[in-house]
């Protein structure tokens, strides 16, 4: 007994080291490296928003002027670039003082176009105000708008109360929930033009004749170091977004950069400077876009248009019964660099094949299956399959017995019928020929009786 406990023992033992050593992980190394100042943060990949990287990522916090990738979403979803939206009175004493502003004037006429553009360069609020009061009338109107979007896109514990992010203690989201904000704004080609330019100049106006409102990006990723221009945060790989302050909210930074076909989205919220005087908001998002390229790359598993195999089709003619089985769409998926997924087998469906199969019909799927998602797309035919000929007539033999019974079902009740009227018609001459041969018996008597 002691012997085969020992062997059992040795058996589970093998096995755990086995699970242990061989298991495939499709993650990065450890997260550890990573050194974030600030108290809250996320690292999303945009494409899929796989989580990269987190920390209190759902804790509810202040957004300040991050709060203006959403109403730039809903004034790009809501008004032509073209309109004219009139600045109100409210729209510029509504703001208070210390609060950037693109010193528009009350009764000034300006485009949406501009407007975007000083919302989200310079990070104007009267700006914000001038929008949500073009698209709904109110500021109040325009927050419930802002908050049924941000259900719509997926946000779990986000409340708007304002366009600009203006401090309001009930004006609250969260790292992961600006993340998805962002990148459901990166996927609009306006938006992501504007969030990558590095000033803008406002052109003169009903009520301003200047052009001398020139504004620089408040996002330091973005800025080069030129004679004219300094940063210490550069990142060349940059493609956005929006940063915000408020005393309450501390720096706060929703940035997205894109390297090798891959783009992230990282949040930091309520940075604040280091000891040597740097922004914690900046360093932390190099940080953490630095680690999704250092550790993560987008691997293709199948090609768009690529041959997965070539399949005999029966009752084809000989030259097109070889039918090439292509993949539809492109096939891509996030894993870490440190994986191996060459020797990653997908799982295939084909659809019973026969002929005729013309170009470009769906004949199956084929799915990858990696790290509890499935990665697929349907196959379709390269070419046309024509039928052969002695498919062509067992088909028309077959269409013919299938006429065939259908006349026959149609018919034998007609044929039942006749025999009703048949059989009725017989009941009837019989009953005639009684009734002639009783009258003449009684024709008969009726003579003898004469007699």
């Amino acid at each position: 007994m002691i012997k085969k406990a020992k062997f059992i023992l040795l058996i589970l033992l093998t096995f755990f080291l086995l699970s242990t050593f061989l298991t495939t992980s499709f993650a990065a190394e450890s997260t550890s490296s990573i050194s974030i100042y600030s108290p809250s943060c996320i690292l999303i990949e945009a494409s899929t928003g796989k989580v990269l990287y987190e920390k209190n990522a759902n804790q509810v916090r202040y957004p300040a002027s991050t709060t203006k990738i959403m109403t730039a979403i809903l004034v790009l979803e809501n008004c032509e670039l073209t309109d004219i939206a009139t600045v109100s009175r409210n729209a510029i004493h509504s703001i208070p003082p210390d609060y950037v502003t693109c010193r528009i004037k009350e009764g000034e006429q300006l485009t949406i176009e501009q407007l975007l553009n000083v919302l989200l360069i310079p990070s104007a609020n009267d700006a914000a105000i001038v929008l949500a009061e073009h698209i709904s009338g109110s500021v109040s109107k325009f927050s419930d708008l802002m908050n049924e979007k941000a259900k719509e896109i997926g946000c779990k514990n986000t409340h708007f109360v304002n366009p600009n992010g203006i401090h309001n203690k009930n004006h609250t989201s969260t790292a992961y929930d600006l993340a998805l904000i962002g990148q459901y704004a990166m996927k609009n080609s306006t938006f992501r033009k504007i969030v990558q330019k590095t000033q803008y100049t406002l052109p003169a106006t009903n009520k301003y004749s200047k052009e001398d409102r020139t504004f620089k990006t408040t996002n330091d990723l973005l800025i080069k170091n030129t004679s004219k221009a300094k940063s210490n945060y550069y990142y060349p790989n940059a493609t956005g977004i929006k940063t915000g302050y408020t005393g309450e909210a501390g720096n706060c930074l929703v940035s997205a950069a894109k390297k090798d076909n891959m783009e992230v989205i990282a949040v930091v919220l309520g940075a604040d400077f280091t000891k040597e005087g740097l922004s914690e908001k900046f360093l932390d998002s190099i940080a953490l876009l630095d680690y999704a390229f250092d550790n993560y790359a987008i691997r293709t598993l199948q090609e768009k248009d690529s041959v997965l195999q070539e399949v005999e089709v029966s009752g084809a003619t000989k030259e097109t019964q070889n039918l090439k089985v292509l993949v539809q769409d492109n096939i891509k998926t996030l894993v870490a660099k440190n994986v191996t997924i060459e020797n990653l087998e997908p799982e295939i469906s084909l659809d019973k094949l026969k002929a005729p199969i013309s170009s470009g019909t769906v004949v199956g799927k084929i799915t990858y299956h990696l790290d509890g998602k499935d990665y697929s797309s349907e196959l379709i035919a390269q070419n046309d399959v024509l039928p052969s000929s002695t498919f062509s007539i067992l088909l028309r033999i077959g269409l013919i017995f299938v006429t065939l019974y259908l006349l026959y079902t149609l018919l034998v009740p007609r044929k039942k019928n006749k025999s009703k009227r048949r059989s009725s018609k017989n009941s009837k001459a019989h009953k005639t020929s009684r009734h002639y041969k009783t009258g003449g018996k009684h024709l008969c008597t009726l003579m003898n009786n004469f007699e």
